[in-house]
């Protein structure tokens, strides 16, 4: 059982965490009650108070020694699930991205099934787990999305400033809310280009889960950034010199 506030650490006025706030406050407030992780996750659904993910949560001590984490998700549609920050955002995760976790978790389990699970994950494999832990999806105009991916950071957060208003970064892996729970401004995200036309998570879902093909997502379509750059996001950033820093805001490849 989960110690009582072990998830206070989250602050839920955090702008990254605003489309996850409604469910997570009442998962954490279920938690804080002495459930356990798996059983608050569990308790949302079967309220009706979180879209029914397609799988149920249950102990970490579930998973049986020797099999494979996500086999064992595929095949009997339960998530192994331990009382951390990691884990709880990791059901978060499939709450709010129900098709896009089913599809990457059926392409872990295909990927493992033709090949082994192995001490080398392989370039599909490794792309899940970067999208999976790390990754967000930038709705953002074109010129927004050209300047991030030529790593003209200036231009990007300085320059096209004011496009950030017709733009809406997701966060998507759990890995990543989880170290924005303490934040630093060195966090980067695995970044996706994703249609500027998106307005909901659900949208956001829908096109991740059956718009990115598993060959595609192989070739490791991302963007590095350095998320607290985002307007909005860290009130830090209002002063242009918070970019120069190229430890952190690094210049493109053969700069």
């Amino acid at each position: 059982m989960a110690p009582p506030g072990n998830l206070a650490p989250i602050d839920w006025q955090r702008p990254w965490l605003a489309d996850l706030a409604a469910l997570g406050r009442r998962a954490a407030a279920l938690v804080e009650q002495g459930a356990c992780v798996a059983e608050a996750l569990n308790a949302l659904v079967a309220a009706g108070h979180a879209p029914d993910p397609g799988v149920r949560f249950v102990p970490q001590q579930a998973l049986p020694p020797g099999l494979a984490y996500e086999q064992f998700v595929f095949e009997r549609r339960r998530v192994p699930t331990r009382d951390n920050l990691h884990d709880f955002f990791n059901g978060l995760a499939w709450l709010h991205w129900p098709r896009a976790k089913g599809r990457l978790n059926a392409w872990q389990h295909g990927a493992m099934a033709q090949a082994g699970v192995g001490a080398v994950r392989g370039p599909l494999r490794d792309a899940i787990t970067l999208l999976d832990e790390n990754g967000a999806l930038l709705c953002a105009p074109a010129p927004l999305h050209r300047a991030l991916a030529a790593r003209q950071w200036r231009q990007a957060f300085v320059e096209l400033r004011p496009l950030w208003r017709q733009a809406r970064l997701l966060p998507f892996g759990h890995a990543l809310l989880e170290k924005l729970v303490a934040p630093r401004k060195s966090i980067t995200a695995h970044v996706l280009q994703a249609p500027q036309a998106i307005e909901t998570l659900a949208d956001a879902d829908a096109w991740l889960a059956h718009s990115l093909g598993a060959e595609a997502l192989a070739a490791k379509p991302f963007n590095p950034v350095p998320v607290l750059g985002v307007p909005g996001w860290w009130a830090g950033n209002e002063s242009p010199c918070f970019y120069d820093d190229p430890l952190v805001f690094r210049p493109p490849r053969g700069a």
